[in-house]
């Protein structure tokens, strides 16, 4: 009997149309590979339909034939009727939002549904860019400074000079991404990051600076990672519009044309997040490569396309590597823990009226 695969995509996120894509893509993947698949679409008010639901296109405009889901233990059932669909691993296709920042991880531990993604915590530390660079200090990774700014604070003493780049903190596909070179930019960037996010990140901006990527998951047991890629553009920074829209096939090389030492660093410093944080899943590091200098940028914990193309050049590549994860995810986590009972409710201290009852 063929496991039952729960994908989730969507959600309330700037990125949610990107979410879909790669949900259709792993959920006929997945069909094909054989799984019993039940997609999972999250709409931005955060309800989740099911239904056939096997191309993109069927999302420009809900159908009155998908069927309204909740979860259950052990898996999800429909919110009208006693239909139930047992769950044997789920995977989180839900870029940014509520997806990505440990919400549906929390939700799929709190109803016991094992998962092939990244857990609760993984998810919301690398979801916000300024605990990302504390946690990527506390494990020894070089990282760029970094000066974090809240909506409504002051700028004063910034400890870099122009140019800058000012990030919205939470968000990804570098939406509301800016370079600043003078004050009347910085402020012009800071209030465009404070319309889609309450924080914003600004760094120093290096001009020769190349675009680095690699991806780890775990399979059979290992820590397996995916050859260094690197990212191209034609501006100062990669855009949205230039990742998704451009149908430019040669924005990126695989793999990066760099020393081998370069790509020696760029390995060790994913394995060691991946190792370091006891990340499951796929998830993918990105890296600045300054001069011969590695840093550490981001750790994405649900990566465009789940890095399908970092492991492989065809679609079987893809749908098999989807396959290994999704039975890596099935084993199961870190087996739960019994909860102790202390007792103290039966201590009498605790039966008086002072404890009990409203006065």
């Amino acid at each position: 009997m063929s496991k039952k695969i729960a994908v989730f995509f969507g959600g309330n996120s700037n990125e949610h149309e990107i979410s879909v894509i790669t949900g259709m893509l792993c959920c006929n993947l997945l069909r094909s590979a054989g799984y019993d698949v039940l997609p999972v679409y999250l709409t931005r008010q955060n309800a989740m339909f099911t239904g056939g639901m096997r191309a993109v296109k069927e999302f420009r405009s809900p159908s009155d034939r998908w069927k309204r889901l909740q979860f259950c233990e052990g898996g999800l059932c429909l919110e009208k009727g006693k239909k139930r669909f047992p769950v044997d691993v789920a995977l989180n296709c839900c870029h940014g939002g509520f997806g990505e920042d440990g919400t549906l991880s929390a939700l799929l531990k709190w109803h016991r549904i094992a998962s092939a993604s990244p857990d609760v915590a993984v998810s919301a530390v690398f979801m916000d860019k300024t605990l990302t660079k504390a946690a990527a200090r506390g494990m020894g990774l070089p990282v760029l400074d970094g000066y974090c700014v809240k909506e409504g604070d002051g700028i004063e003493n910034l400890p870099f000079s122009y140019p800058m780049i000012v990030k919205p903190a939470h968000l990804g596909s570098s939406i509301g991404i800016k370079i600043a070179n003078d004050g009347g930019e910085l402020k012009k960037a800071l209030a465009l990051a404070f319309t889609l996010d309450d924080t914003a990140l600004i760094e120093p901006y290096a001009k020769e600076k190349r675009d680095l990527n690699c991806a780890a998951c775990r399979i059979g047991g290992k820590i397996v990672l995916s050859p260094v890629e690197e990212v191209f553009s034609h501006e100062a920074i990669l855009s949205f519009e230039e990742k998704y829209e451009s149908g430019d096939e040669k924005r990126s090389k695989i793999p990066a044309e760099i020393p081998a030492e370069i790509a020696k660093k760029v390995h060790l410093c994913t394995e060691k997040l991946y190792e370091g944080f006891r990340i499951r899943g796929v998830v993918r590091a990105d890296f600045l490569l300054i001069g011969d200098e590695v840093y550490f940028n981001e750790l994405n914990t649900v990566p465009g396309s789940l890095a399908c193309y970092l492991f492989g050049k065809t679609l079987t590549d893809s749908k098999n590597f989807l396959v290994s994860l999704v039975e890596e995810g099935a084993k199961g986590g870190t087996p739960e823990k019994p909860t102790l009972t202390t007792g103290i409710l039966e201590n009498a201290i605790f039966s008086n009226d002072l404890f009990c009852f409203a006065k």
